[in-house]
């Protein structure tokens, strides 16, 4: 009868452990598996590095779920589809903690919202690099559904490529538009730019640069505050007009026509030859002058001294001249008269 009542008070207790044990488990989370739960499935055609399963769901920041699943859809959806028609998605399913009402008006309204452009897409989480399962109203004609040809196991919404993704496909299309000299002159230019800036600020300290920049910037707006913008666009517009009605003119055509002329009338005379033999004409005559004064250049230095002698002389008859007229017809000056009673 003892060894009963033991055995009996034995099961008691554990009965009892075991009660305070689901109790407890009950309180911390496992309340949460009675819950109802509206379970929606998007798919992604680009990397979802970073999303883990439990990351938040959130419509506009706002905590709605969590990521339950992400799996593929080529071991979902596609195993029996060969491997060149298989698309290859990324399928993220995610639970949506609301009422059991809630849920229901959910499926009822998912297909008008898909249209409205309600879509998933995956955002950073602050600097951490985790990310969470973003629920928004976007651009539906920018952000059309993904094709595929399955039924999906749960409500679908269509995805919206991740910000990231965006910046990396318009980087990716900025540098195939561009050449491989202008990706060259552009690191060029880049370290040109890079090194004067590290010399400037080497030589000058910062906070110098940047008063200098204030001030600098400070006076263009003055400048334009006080310019006459206006009149400088009216007189702008007045020189344009006045511009085109030159240009419009018969005179400009007529010169452009005259120029077009002796254009042509060069290019035949470089076509026909005419053109190199004048200017080998030129180089012999050149080379005969040349060889000329090298071989008379001694008798043009005794011809050049024989011209000023002339010079000298001929500027000593123009004084005499001036002085005695006369003399220079007859003879020497006249000779003094000696006065009577002068000794002299």
């Amino acid at each position: 009868m003892d060894e009963r009542k033991r055995y009996i008070r034995l099961g008691l207790f554990v009965v009892v452990c075991l009660t305070i044990l689901f109790a407890m488990l009950f309180l911390l989370g496992g309340r949460k598996l009675f819950q109802p739960t509206f379970t929606f499935e998007t798919y992604f055609n680009e990397s979802v590095a970073g999303l883990d399963l439990g990351a938040p769901v959130r419509f506009r920041g706002v905590p709605l779920g969590q990521v339950s699943e992400i799996l593929t859809s080529s071991a979902t959806y596609e195993s029996g589809v060969s491997l060149d028609k298989r698309r290859e998605y990324i399928v993220v399913r995610a639970n949506v903690n609301v009422s059991a009402k809630e849920a229901e008006q959910l499926k009822r309204d998912a297909i008008l919202m898909v249209r409205r452009g309600l879509r998933a897409q995956t955002q950073l989480a602050g600097l951490t690099g985790q990310q969470y399962l973003a629920i928004d109203f976007l651009d539906p004609a920018k952000y059309p559904p993904l094709e595929f040809q399955w039924t999906p196991k749960y409500t679908y919404l269509p995805s919206a490529r991740s910000l990231t993704g965006e910046i990396v496909a318009n980087a990716q299309g900025f540098l195939a538009n561009l050449h491989e000299a202008d990706i060259k002159s552009l690191g060029q230019n880049l370290n040109v730019l890079i090194v004067d800036l590290d010399k400037k600020l080497g030589e000058a300290p910062v906070g110098e640069l940047i008063k200098n920049a204030n001030t600098t910037v400070e006076r263009i707006d003055g400048i334009l505050a006080a310019a006459p913008i206006d009149k400088t666009l009216r007189t702008f517009d007045a020189a344009s007009g006045r511009l085109n009605a030159l240009l419009a003119g018969p005179g400009l055509e007529q010169t452009v026509d005259n120029l077009a002329g002796i254009t042509a009338r060069l290019r035949k005379l470089a076509d026909d030859g005419d053109l190199d033999r004048m200017v080998t004409r030129i180089d012999a005559t050149v080379e005969r002058l040349d060889a000329l004064i090298g071989d008379n250049q001694y008798d043009a230095r005794v011809i050049v001294q024989d011209l000023r002698v002339t010079a000298d002389n001929l500027r000593t008859l123009s004084e005499t001249v001036k002085r005695y007229p006369a003399g220079a017809l007859v003879g020497g000056p006249p000779d003094k008269v000696q006065l009577p009673g002068n000794s002299r």
